[in-house]
């Protein structure tokens, strides 16, 4: 990736436009000289037997639109970012366009914002125009990873359930898409032993939440799930405040058969939650987080992963 972000690229690319333009100029210039007259004012080229060419210069209105384009061409160069790494005289960039009009949009929608972020949030979850709001911000910026229906997938939560990394306390769905989330699972296989002794951690593990194991490989492991309880607990039932998920249940976010949790007591799993308050304003943030904790509040229980 270095090559296409060095200085090359944009010298090549200044150089090419330019030439081009030039080029343009040149042919221009070429085609608009008079022909040499003829005796029959033709190029001598002939088809279908009769069809003769006319040696007659480019007419007046076309060279005037060509020049007209190239001028154009080299104003829009001088005032708008075209060659290479040069910005422009005007300073225009799409960050820059984009960035004016979500001010001016946040600041249209600063009051509306600004009279749901005097309310509690809970109160929030049972007004139509603030779930509208909050849906609308949930599929421009959450739906790509939880699913437009919010049930997520593999690896990405189901919000519409009662299970929470985090919790659901209001304050912490804030915290949670204000700041994003960094969950780690380590890679413990090394720690716990070899093959054996994973699987038997693994069948341990899995007989938590009630699932079908051997009785025998999960009792040998219920020792070796001491380095598992500094995150977990030592009744497995999680730690909110690490965001380590209770494997009591039967809610599994990346898979919940014998041959994930082995892979994932090998490898470990780093989940990330991006941070939103790069983007979104205190008021959005407080109206989508309504809305989020709405999902759970509305729709059944799933086992779904989350």
């Amino acid at each position: 990736m270095a090559d296409f972000t060095s200085g090359f690229w944009s010298s090549f690319i200044t150089i090419a436009t330019i030439v081009s333009i030039v080029f343009c100029l040149l042919l221009l210039l070429v085609n608009s000289k008079k022909p040499p007259k003829t005796a029959d004012n033709t190029t001598g080229h002939v088809w279908d037997g009769d069809l003769r060419e006319a040696n007659n210069p480019l007419p007046r209105w076309w060279s005037g639109l060509f020049v007209i384009t190239i001028v154009f061409a080299a104003v829009y160069l001088w005032m708008y970012p075209g060659l290479g790494a040069y910005a422009g005289a005007a300073k225009w960039s799409a960050h820059g366009q984009y960035d004016a009009e979500k001010q001016a949009l946040d600041a249209e929608m600063a009051p509306l914002y600004a009279k749901y972020q005097a309310q509690p949030i809970p109160s929030l979850i049972g007004d139509p125009q603030a779930r509208a709001i909050g849906e609308r911000l949930f599929l421009a910026n959450c739906s790509q990873c939880h699913g437009s229906d919010a049930r997520g997938a593999k690896g990405f939560p189901n919000l519409t359930d009662g299970d929470w990394l985090y919790g659901n306390a209001p304050e912490q769905i804030v915290e949670t898409l204000a700041k994003g989330r960094n969950g780690v699972m380590p890679a413990l296989g090394a720690a716990v032993g070899g093959a054996p002794e994973v699987e038997q951690l693994a069948q341990y593990v899995l007989s938590l939440s009630g699932s079908a194991t051997d009785p025998v490989k999960a009792e040998l492991g219920k020792p070796r799930y001491a380095v598992c309880a500094a995150c977990h607990g030592p009744d497995g039932k999680g730690n909110q405040a690490l965001g380590a998920p209770n494997l009591t249940d039967r809610v599994w976010l990346h898979g919940g058969g014998l041959q994930q949790v082995v892979s994932m007591i090998n490898n470990g799993k780093n989940n990330m939650m991006p941070a939103w308050n790069t983007k979104l304003t205190e008021g959005q943030i407080h109206v989508l987080a309504s809305y989020v904790l709405g999902l759970s509040q509305r729709a059944p229980a799933s086992a779904a992963s989350k």
